[in-house]
């Protein structure tokens, strides 16, 4: 017996959408390096999503990246976040639009004031008269 595509389609949908949650219950709870691998691991699953799905996978991708130090990265899942919320108003709770603007706010300030390299993803911000690493070949 054959199974119809549509049902392995949903299927996938499901499973997709339950590592999205289970990613958010680690976000959650603080366990940050845990949420980490969930999304990682979604990531090339994105194409899945709805657009309010979307938004919550680059929302908690980059508030989880943020919260764990990885800056660049922090900034580029909130800025994807909120250009697919600025296009689907209301993909993203209100408290989440509240903690996501400050963050994109203060990574930005970092980028234009010192570039990317002041983003580093190390999670510590470079110091003024701190002499800069030489890049290695």
């Amino acid at each position: 017996m054959r199974t119809p595509i549509a049902i392995v389609f949903l299927t996938g949908c499901a499973t997709y959408t339950s590592e999205l949650e289970r990613g958010q219950q680690a976000f959650e709870k603080n366990e940050h390096e845990r949420a980490l691998a969930v999304f990682r691991a979604l990531e090339p699953d994105q194409s899945h999503f709805d657009p309010p799905e979307e938004a919550k996978y680059a929302y908690l991708r980059g508030m989880t990246d943020y919260r764990i130090g990885y800056r660049a990265d922090a900034r580029h899942w909130l800025a994807i976040a909120k250009a697919i919320d600025d296009k689907n108003p209301d993909s993203l709770p209100a408290d989440w639009k509240n903690r996501l603007m400050p963050a994109l706010t203060e990574l930005n300030d970092e980028v234009y004031g010192g570039g990317m390299a002041a983003l580093g993803n190390d999670g510590k911000k470079p110091k003024k008269d701190e002499p800069k690493k030489p890049v290695e070949p």
